[in-house]
């Protein structure tokens, strides 16, 4: 007999071919047991960052220094034969170093333009709280369009573009805090916390996470595109889109939460749902999908009352509250 998932998946209609659902589940597969060999002891982290990856999404860790933000960022564009970029934000950071510049060539007698180092397949943006919100906001574009605009021109950016951003959630001293649209860009925030026992031990024998991390291409910057395409053919069923909305409407209705989850953060859940899905090899959303992301995926677009957005300080309490919330939903027809 067929559940009921099963059912609204066969009356959509709308299935993928099961060869493109299969390859899709196998780049995801040889990424994360690519990774797995150098990023050690945190599985959950590294598949909900390839989900971010194949959902067209970008990644916030916050995280206490020396945790392997940096290592994660390096592994994901070797895996997938990318290139890998590293800016690291200082108060005193342009938006066009991060852009990039046009220059007059004397030789040539032209402008040529000089891209900047967000023109890369992975870009780790490393304290990102410390560079102005001026500097922090030449991200948005790129983040949101995947394109930057210098001189009334607009470029596109590689893909896949996947922005991997850092701040420290304990040292504030000369930092900006990210506003509510800046944080709204990201589809997840991801803590990556110290790894167990024997995986640092392990770390350790590796001499850290310094010097050839010795990760080859595992599949292409092609693959990942393929990948990404397939994920607005997976199918959420209509009842659990009506379970992802109430799990939103909660959110605004709390009285502890001053600000719900956004639209845009409704949009990022359905993306990441279906990118979990397929992941996990399916053309169709189960509400497992739905309740694995909407706490990585919503933490960090509320805000709890009379407290900032963005302070770096409420994640655990945001993460807690967003958790009761996921308990005492019901999904509709359980």
């Amino acid at each position: 007999m067929l559940t009921k998932t099963e059912s609204a998946r066969l009356e959509s209609g709308s299935r993928l071919d099961p060869a493109t659902v299969e390859a899709a589940a196998n780049t995801a597969s040889k990424i994360i047991d690519g990774v797995s060999r150098v990023f050690l002891g945190k599985d959950s982290v590294l598949r909900n960052a390839v989900i971010a990856l194949i959902a067209r999404g970008h990644v916030l860790l916050e995280d206490v220094p020396g945790a392997g933000k940096t290592v994660l960022a390096r592994t994901l564009a070797a895996s997938i034969g990318g290139r890998f970029s590293r800016i690291q934000f200082t108060s005193d950071l342009l938006p066009s170093d991060i852009t990039g510049v046009t220059v007059f060539s004397a030789r040539d007698e032209t402008f040529v333009f000089h891209e900047g180092p967000v023109f890369a397949n992975v870009v780790l943006a490393d304290e990102i709280n410390r560079a102005s919100p001026r500097t922090q906001s030449a991200l948005l574009e790129a983040m949101s369009e995947r394109e930057v605009t210098v001189d009334s021109r607009t470029r596109e950016l590689p893909d896949p573009f996947f922005v991997v951003a850092t701040q420290n959630p304990h040292e504030h001293s000369g930092t900006y805090p990210l506003p509510e649209s800046q944080l709204d860009r990201f589809i997840m925030r991801l803590a990556i916390g110290y790894p167990d026992r024997e995986a640092e031990g392990r770390i350790a024998m590796m001499q850290g996470f310094s010097g050839n991390l010795g990760l080859v291409p595992v599949v292409s910057p092609g693959d990942v595109a393929a990948a990404q395409k397939a994920v607005s053919g997976v199918h959420i069923p209509a009842f659990l889109m009506d379970y992802l909305l109430e799990l939103v409407a909660r959110t605004r209705a709390s009285q502890m939460l001053e600000l719900g989850v956004s639209t845009r953060g409704v949009v990022n859940l359905a993306s990441a749902a279906r990118a979990c899905a397929l992941v996990a090899g399916r053309d169709y959303c189960v509400s497992d999908d739905v309740k694995t992301m909407f706490v990585p995926v919503c933490a960090h677009r509320v805000v709890l009352r009379g407290q900032r957005a963005g302070g770096g300080t409420t994640n655990g309490e945001a993460t807690a509250l967003l958790s009761e919330i996921l308990a005492s939903t019901p999904v509709p027809g359980d």
